[in-house]
């Protein structure tokens, strides 16, 4: 079995400890099952629970997110229709009441 670089760091220096990977360099720990249901071609994205995100999902927020330039705060359980599943950093592209928004996964839950 070979253990895949760290998600977070990059960095080879990894190790499998029960069910969970973890890098010896910065501490992240990721599930060994997450590591082999990812393929190069294809990118799976999952919400705060786990659960598998697609587009087209609706979801909501699981926290109050401030808006970064802007006094406008998205509230906790906002719901957002329609997502998109894109590359980088922030993984969902959406439309909310605030407008166009790039969200990160990890605060959102599948409604």
């Amino acid at each position: 079995m070979t253990i895949s670089p760290c998600p977070q760091c990059g960095q080879p220096n990894t190790y499998p400890d029960g069910d969970l990977f973890i890098c010896a360099d910065c501490g992240y720990e990721w599930p060994a099952q997450a590591a082999a249901d990812t393929t190069d071609d294809e990118r799976v994205v999952r919400d705060a629970n786990g659960t598998v995100l697609v587009d087209g999902d609706t979801v909501s927020l699981i926290k109050d997110l401030k808006v970064k330039g802007s006094s406008i705060t998205l509230k906790v359980g906002s719901k957002i229709k329609g997502i998109r599943i894109v590359d980088g950093d922030h993984e969902l592209d959406c439309k909310t009441d605030a407008g166009q928004m790039m969200l990160k996964a990890c605060f959102v839950k599948k409604a």
